[in-house]
C-alpha cells in the first residue's frame, strides 16, 4: 500500500499539473496586473472590518473566513512539512516554496473572487461557495463532472491523517519517549481517541462554532510560533545571514537535494518538491480555502478574494519560513536523520534545552487540533454537494474514524495519500479558474472604480 501510494502521488503531481499549478498562476498574476500586491494595505484594512456590512449576504466575517482557511493552512504543513522539504531538499526547497507562495497568492485571490461570485444553494437552499459550486454556476452544468471529481477527491483531500500522524509522532517525541512512557499502538491509539473526542464537540457544532474558535486560536498561537523562532534566530544570529543566502545559492544548484531527479536534473526535482510542499502548506489552486471564504459576509468578490491572498503571505512567507530558519541555523537538518515535525522539534529542544520541545508542542497541538476542525468543514461541503444536505453528517463520522488511522500509520503512507488527492482537488480547481478569469478581471475594474469614486467623495 506504501509503494502504491508513493507511485500515485508521483504519477499525479507529474508534469503537467507543475505547469497548471504554477503557468496557471502566473498567468493570473500577469492578467490581474499583479493586483494582489498593489491593493496589499487595503486588504488589511477589508480584514479589520472597515467595509462590513452586516445586511450582506453569507454566514461569517472576512476575518473568521480568513483563520478558518489560515487554520486549515496554517498546520502540521508549515511545522512538519517544511521540515520534510529540507530533510529531502535542503535549504533551497525553501526558495520554491516562497515562489509557490507568491505565485500562490493571485491564485488565492482568483478563486475566492469565484467562490462569492458564483455561490450556489444546495439541497437546502442554503447558499454556500466553493470550486464545485464556481463551476456549475460559472461554467454551467454541462462542467458539472468537473464539480463531482473535484468533491469526491475532497472526500479523501480533507481528511486529517497527515495532521494527527504528525501530531502523535509530537507526542511521542517530545512528551512521552523522555519520560519513559513506551511507545506503540496503544499509545497511538489512546492518542487518538483523546483528538476524536477533542475534534467531536466542535465540528458537530457546525461552521460558526468551527469559525468562532479558529478565530480565537490561530492569532495566538502564530503569535507565539513567531516569538519562540525569533528567540532561536537571536541565539543562532551569527549563522542567520549564511543560511538566507543558501536558501537562495542552493536554489539552483541542488547540493543537498536527495530525492528523485524531474526534467532529467535535481534542480527540477527540488523545484518539484519546493512546489509540492507550497501547495500543501499555502492550500493555493488545490480549493479548500474557497470553500470557506465563500461562506463570508460579503457581497464583493474582489474584496473577499484580497483578503483570502493575504493566507499564502502569513502561511508560506512568514510561518514556514520561520520553521525553516530555525531547522537550518541550529544545524539539526544535518547532524539527525529525524524527518517531519521531529526534525522541527529536535531544533526547538537544541536552541532552548529545556522548555522549547514544549513551547512547540503547544504551538502544535493548537495548529493540528484547528486544522482538524477546517478540514471537517471542506470534507462534509463536498458530501452535502454529491449526495444532499441531509446526508453531510455521515462525513464528520467517517473523518472521526480516520484520525484514529491518522495516529496508528507511518508519515510517508499519510502524506503521499493527501499529497495524490490534493493534485486531483486541484486539477478541476485550476481548470475552472483559469476559463473564469477574465470574469474576475472585470470584477476587478468595476470594483477599483468604486473604490476610487468613494475616497473621491470623501
Amino acid at each position: 500500500m506504501e509503494q502504491f501510494l508513493s507511485d500515485f502521488s508521483s504519477f499525479v503531481w507529474g508534469l503537467p499539473l507543475l505547469i497548471l499549478l504554477v503557468g496557471g498562476g502566473l498567468y493570473l498574476l500577469i492578467l490581474s496586473r499583479f493586483l494582489p500586491f498593489r491593493y496589499l494595505g487595503h486588504a488589511i484594512q477589508v480584514l479589520g472590518g472597515k467595509y462590513d456590512n452586516p445586511n450582506d449576504s453569507g454566514h461569517i466575517s472576512h476575518f473568521q473566513a480568513l483563520t478558518t482557511a489560515l487554520s486549515a493552512t496554517v498546520g502540521m504543513g508549515n511545522i512538519a512539512g517544511v521540515a520534510v522539504a529540507i530533510a529531502i531538499g535542503g535549504p533551497g526547497a525553501i526558495f520554491w516554496m516562497w515562489v509557490s507562495a507568491i505565485i500562490g497568492m493571485s491564485t488565492k485571490f482568483f478563486t475566492s473572487a469565484l467562490a462569492i461570485m458564483y455561490r450556489g444553494r444546495d439541497s437546502i437552499g442554503v447558499l454556500q461557495g466553493g470550486p464545485m459550486y464556481f463551476i456549475t454556476e460559472g461554467l454551467g452544468k454541462s462542467w458539472k463532472p468537473l464539480a463531482v471529481m473535484f468533491s469526491i477527491s475532497g472526500l479523501v483531500g480533507a481528511l486529517p491523517v497527515f495532521n494527527v500522524n504528525q501530531l502523535t509522532q509530537a507526542v511521542n517525541d517530545i512528551l512521552l519517549i523522555p519520560n519513559g512512557v513506551e511507545v506503540g499502538l496503544w499509545s497511538n491509539s489512546i492518542i487518538g481517541l483523546i483528538l476524536v473526542v477533542i475534534t467531536s464537540v466542535v465540528i458537530l457544532g457546525g461552521l460558526k462554532r468551527i469559525s468562532k474558535t479558529a478565530s480565537k486560536l490561530v492569532p495566538s498561537m502564530v503569535l507565539l510560533y513567531f516569538i519562540s523562532v525569533l528567540v532561536i534566530l537571536i541565539l543562532n544570529a551569527d549563522v542567520v545571514p549564511k543560511y538566507v543566502l543558501m536558501i537562495f545559492t542552493d536554489a539552483f544548484t541542488a547540493n543537498n537535494f536527495a530525492g528523485d531527479a524531474f526534467l532529467g536534473g535535481l534542480v527540477g526535482g527540488l523545484i518539484l518538491l519546493g512546489i509540492r510542499r507550497g501547495a500543501f502548506s499555502n492550500e493555493a489552486g488545490i480549493g479548500t480555502a474557497p470553500m470557506a471564504h465563500g461562506a463570508a459576509k460579503t457581497n464583493e468578490p474582489i474584496r473577499e478574494g484580497l483578503v483570502a491572498m493575504l493566507g499564502p503571505a502569513i502561511d508560506t512567507l512568514v510561518v514556514c519560513t520561520l520553521t525553516a530558519l530555525a531547522i537550518l541555523v541550529t544545524g539539526v537538518w544535518q547532524t539527525t536523520d529525524a524527518n517531519g515535525v521531529s526534525l522541527t522539534a529536535s531544533a526547538f529542544a537544541n536552541a532552548m534545552p529545556d522548555i522549547g520541545n514544549y513551547v512547540l508542542l503547544l504551538c502544535i497541538l493548537v495548529f493540528s487540533v484547528s486544522s482538524l476542525f477546517s478540514y471537517s468543514y471542506y470534507g462534509s461541503k463536498c458530501m452535502s454537494f454529491l449526495f444532499g444536505d441531509r446526508y453531510k453528517h455521515y462525513y464528520n463520522y467517517v473523518y472521526i474514524v480516520s484520525i484514529l488511522i491518522g495516529a496508528t500509520t507511518t508519515l510517508t503512507m499519510m502524506i503521499n495519500l493527501i499529497d495524490g488527492f490534493f493534485a486531483l482537488m486541484a486539477i478541476p480547481t485550476m481548470t475552472a479558474t483559469i476559463i473564469l478569469a477574465p470574469r474576475v478581471v472585470k470584477e476587478i475594474r468595476i470594483y477599483i472604480n468604486k473604490i476610487n469614486q468613494k475616497q473621491t467623495m470623501e
